[in-house]
């Protein structure tokens, strides 16, 4: 692939997330339209989709920043809907699904038709957590979903080997392949294990930010590379380090995780841009091939798969929740709040990606058989029922989640108890802070004047007062848009500023580093003004109100977990 290209892929595919984050449809459905419909438009070049790119490349900083950006405590809370989901769901998809498409689709033998299983058994980790998190879901709905999507890559990739394996005729038997995902697994998680903490203690150590965002960008290339070389799941092993390092993230250095978060919401959106233009892009790869079949049986095989994949979703998903939940009280008592509605929500969100299709990809062209070496049996066939599947599944259950979740009434984050909470934390962290400094000051060598004394005391109450008028929300007086308006006020003050100290570095009455230093300041105390709004759930100042169905909250350049310190 020419740079040319490869750039008008990366430059067109941001374009048009860009877009899409101000619309109402969630952005990974618009970039999958837009690959479609620009492999018909005359010039654009074929793009394919290279497995020894897309695994080894693309798919670990995609895991990393999904994990590093999710709740550690949430998935601790949800790990057994999240095990059942991606070990026992996967194992159940690949051979349900496998077995009734051999039956149902009489073109695929036995072999290929488990090995379609096992492609498309893993649903999406950006797809999933992009849909939970715009729609507003129930933290732990989220978890479930997040949790799912990041470990199950693992479990299907190595379900995938073994059914290759057996495909071409290399096949171990199935205690080999147990043998396989057990190491593959537990190696993983434990290859993560040992990376973790000298990664994070090397993390705390650096004080200097691009040699930190260095180290940041590596690591889940490293983690998978080296995982990987030993036999194991690269996959788990970035999981867990990121789920670690982003649980910690409060420890490193301020300045030092500012940028890091800036650079991650760059890489994460840019890569998310480009595999889900890919997605649609890969029509014409998929379409070759397929001259023996006529197109309605092509249609009819497609949508036989898109159901079977949906059916066995929700056949598993409902006996694994609710039978633990029948036997044991504790289950009972730990999940209290699980609804059918809430089952079947996290059954329809199954949203099939760019993993499902790089594994498809990966399928040799020859297999071995009993008559010797030959092609590997519909091959084109199963990438095709993979890249229509996949289609279905984003557009189809992406498009209707929001009106199912709307239909089923699923109670969603509570603005009221979340700014309650919020409350309630930063009281306890203000007394702790004025607690701290009656020691310092107790303690310090050297009197403090009384006005910088009488300063730091007040620090900790107004930080406490900002977030309970917050919470109170506007008065009979402030009106419903006061805190919007002081906030477009402030940035427009600091507009001013900067503007004024450009015209001195120009007017040669200001030097270039001098300038950049007070920048730098307005820039954080604007930083401040967009964190504010956007935990409150009220618009950044600069952008004005949000899109149609986008909860500020949800914007990551404006309000990015990591900013604060926390996963």
């Amino acid at each position: 692939m020419a740079v040319l290209e490869v750039v008008a892929l990366i430059a067109g595919s941001t374009v048009v997330g860009a877009a899409a984050r101000r619309g109402p449809v969630p952005a990974p459905l618009v970039l999958v339209v837009a690959g479609l419909v620009a492999t018909v438009l005359p010039g654009v070049p074929v793009y394919v989709l290279d497995p020894a790119i897309v695994l080894p490349v693309l798919l670990p900083p995609l895991l990393y920043g999904a994990a590093a950006d999710s709740s550690y405590p949430d998935l601790v809370a949800a790990i057994r809907p999240v095990l059942w989901l991606a070990i026992g769901y996967v194992l159940f998809g690949s051979l349900a699904v496998g077995y009734a498409v051999h039956l149902l689709v009489p073109a695929l033998p036995l072999t290929s038709a488990l090995v379609l299983g096992a492609v498309l058994a893993p649903p999406d980790a950006v797809a999933a957590t992009a849909i939970a998190r715009r729609l507003r879901l129930s933290p732990r709905i989220t978890a479930i979903l997040e949790g799912e999507s990041l470990a199950n890559d693992a479990t299907a990739i190595t379900v995938f080997k073994v059914m290759l394996a057996v495909a071409v005729g290399e096949g171990a038997g199935w205690m080999g392949g147990v043998a396989e995902f057990l190491v593959s697994a537990i190696g993983g998680v434990a290859v993560g294990l040992v990376l973790m903490l000298p990664i994070h203690w090397v993390r705390r150590s650096l004080r200097e930010p691009v040699l930190h965002n260095t180290l940041s960008l590596l690591v889940p290339f490293a983690a998978y590379a080296f995982a990987e070389r030993l036999g194991t799941s690269g996959v788990l092993a970035v999981v867990v380090i990121a789920l670690y390092l982003g649980h910690r993230s409060w420890e490193v250095d301020f300045a030092t995780r500012l940028q890091e978060a800036a650079v991650w919401r760059m890489v994460v959106f840019t890569l998310e841009s480009v595999v889900f233009a890919l997605i649609g892009l890969q029509l014409p790869q998929v379409l070759e091939g397929l001259e023996s079949y006529d197109a309605t049986s092509l249609a009819r095989y497609a949508g036989t798969v898109f159901l079977l994949v949906v059916l066995a979703r929700l056949v598993w998903i409902f006996p694994a929740t609710f039978l633990p939940r029948l036997l044991s009280a504790r289950v009972r008592t730990r999940d209290p709040d699980t609804t059918w509605r809430s089952v079947l929500t996290v059954g329809w969100s199954g949203m099939r990606g760019v993993v499902s299709l790089a594994v498809a990809f990966s399928i040799p062209v020859t297999a071995q058989g009993a008559a010797g070496e030959g092609a590997f049996p519909a091959r084109s066939l199963v990438l095709f029922l993979t890249f229509t599947t996949v289609i279905a599944t984003l557009l189809v259950q992406g498009l209707t989640l929001a009106p199912l979740v709307r239909l089923l009434k699923l109670p969603r984050r509570d603005a009221c108890v979340a700014a309650r909470a919020a409350t309630q934390a930063q009281e306890a962290a203000s007394r702790a802070a004025s607690a701290r400094l009656e020691e310092l000051l107790g303690d310090a060598p050297d009197a403090l004047p009384p006005d910088l004394e009488e300063r730091l005391r007040g620090v900790p109450g107004r930080r406490l007062r900002t977030v309970a008028e917050r919470a109170a929300g506007p008065g009979p007086v402030s009106g419903p848009h006061a805190y919007t308006t002081y906030r477009q006020m402030s940035a427009a003050l600091l507009a001013e500023e900067r503007r004024v100290l450009v015209q001195l570095r120009d007017s040669r009455q200001l030097d270039e580093e001098t300038m950049r230093l007070l920048v730098l300041r307005l820039d954080l105390e604007e930083a401040l003004l967009h964190t504010a709004g956007a935990a409150d759930g009220r618009p950044p100042a600069p952008h004005g109100p949000p899109p149609a169905g986008e909860d500020p909250r949800d914007r990551r350049d404006s309000f990015p977990r990591s900013f604060l310190g926390s996963s």
